[in-house]
């Protein structure tokens, strides 16, 4: 097999496969694009007043998977894997949702993109956690983006959000 085709240690091989696909590769960093999407969401003010909270976490994962729609080589454990398309603007008009997330936890909460057909809307927090937030509830995705990505191209059921 060529050695662009091997896996890094960093995913599983699902994962790897499916970000390889998508077109990512170790290294990959577009700050500028990362630094535009961080600008929009900062200039953006809902109509209740509402703004994004932008912060290195977000923008280190915008940089490295921005713009790319991750799909799933295979089938799931628990549950139909899910694509990703990496875009925090998918979540440009959720500012209030995400602040009330981030609130209920302690946080600050950034949209990075969508799952499937704009079924739900990718977060991360200020420490690199991710959920998934969609008609049904919200969704803790795993501690880090790494983690994430496994849980929905694996179709490992994630941990639905509950306050007690």
């Amino acid at each position: 097999m060529p050695p662009e085709h091997l896996s890094t240690a960093r995913f599983p091989v699902p994962v790897d496969a499916a970000l390889r696909d998508a077109g990512w590769q170790p290294g990959r960093w577009d700050i500028k694009q990362a630094e535009h999407w961080a600008d929009t969401l900062r200039g953006h003010v809902s109509p209740g007043g509402h703004q994004h909270s932008i912060f290195p976490a977000a923008v280190e994962v915008w940089a490295e998977f921005g713009g790319l729609r991750v799909t799933a080589p295979g089938p799931g454990r628990q549950t139909a894997p899910t694509p990703m398309h990496f875009n925090p603007l998918a979540g440009l008009h959720l500012a209030r949702t995400l602040a009330d997330l981030g609130r209920a936890l302690g946080t600050e909460i950034s949209p990075l993109g969508e799952e499937g057909d704009s079924q739900a809307v990718l977060a991360i927090d200020t420490e690199g956690r991710v959920y998934s937030l969609d008609h049904t509830g919200d969704w803790y995705l795993g501690p880090t983006i790494d983690h994430a990505m496994a849980t929905l191209v694996t179709g490992v059921q994630p941990a639905r959000l509950t306050l007690s």
